[in-house]
């Protein structure tokens, strides 16, 4: 019985995003209030910011999602999840992302950490409805072999930015390519994995095909919005730099994204230069060569 529960579990459709609320009034105000109500919950906030008007973003962590990370092999990509706030005409949409979906999409294996952030967002902030995949549903087995199409990359297909004989000279190189703002690159976070020689940084692109106003302008036209897509990840592993290829990326956070036609104008082929953008943008910040 216990077996055919977790199965049934498993078989359980997941999305990327939860709407909590929305609200009016003033955005930095209302960002407060979400802050105090993270904190609470007992977040902590390791970076924030605004890619375009009408968009806040905010990156946490907690032991339990940092725990999780350090359980798997390039698990650190899903150590920094992230609420947001995005003004559509009056109103103004909070939402976070779903640790459980990006755990999976990442192949971690600590499920119940990732479960109990999930839980703690929700009991923080609230949770109107999930969101992300259109019609298209995606357990957690479709999410570990998750591929956009045939020949397109998977998780472990990731873009090699650069390679450095220890993990502090990697990690130096990046701090100091993000601070000069290379490849239009600068930095929202910093997660330490503990007890693994992995950091993984969240970052903002601006220059442009790679940049997050270009990208979001042209595939987030949903009635709500997908905004904790951002920012893009640049994971220090062992000395290596890594992030995983924006065909990946990008896809898991809009799988039902057609490639040519929508009703709303958003597709993938609006952004066919941004892969090769953004990994040049980002080798470029870590200190590699193009």
């Amino acid at each position: 019985m216990f077996a055919t529960a977790g199965v049934a579990i498993a078989d359980e459709p997941l999305k990327p995003f939860t709407l909590a609320y929305t609200t009016a009034g003033d955005m930095s105000q209302v960002a407060e209030e979400v802050k105090q109500k993270i904190m609470g919950a007992g977040f902590e906030i390791v970076g924030s910011y605004s890619p375009y008007e009408g968009a806040t973003i905010i990156a946490i962590t907690n032991d339990g999602l940092k725990k999780a990370a350090a359980s798997t092999e390039f698990g650190g990509y899903a150590a920094g999840q992230r609420v947001t706030l995005t003004k559509v005409g009056d109103e103004i949409q909070v939402s976070y992302t779903n640790p459980t979906y990006y755990g999976n999409a990442y192949r971690l294996s600590n499920e119940a950490d990732l479960q109990s952030a999930q839980a703690a967002l929700k009991t923080a902030l609230g949770d109107k409805q999930t969101f992300g995949t259109g019609e298209k549903q995606l357990t957690e087995t479709d999410l570990r072999k998750y591929h956009y199409m045939f020949g397109m990359e998977y998780f472990d297909d990731p873009s090699d930015l650069a390679e450095y004989d220890s993990q502090e000279e990697a990690i130096a190189a990046v701090e100091a390519g993000l601070s000069a703002n290379k490849g239009g690159a600068s930095k929202v976070y910093r997660i330490d994995i503990p007890g693994k020689n992995e950091t993984v940084f969240g970052v903002a692109l601006t220059d442009g095909c790679s940049g997050d106003q270009y990208i979001m302008s042209r595939v987030d036209k949903d009635e709500v919005r997908s905004t904790g897509h951002l920012p893009y990840e640049i994971l220090v592993s062992d000395g290596n730099v890594y992030a995983l290829y924006a065909r990946f990326r990008i896809a898991i956070s809009w799988p039902h994204l057609p490639m040519v036609a929508s009703e709303t104008g958003a597709t993938f082929f609006n952004i066919m230069c941004a892969p090769n953008a953004i990994e040049e943008a980002l080798i470029k910040a870590a200190g590699g060569e193009v």
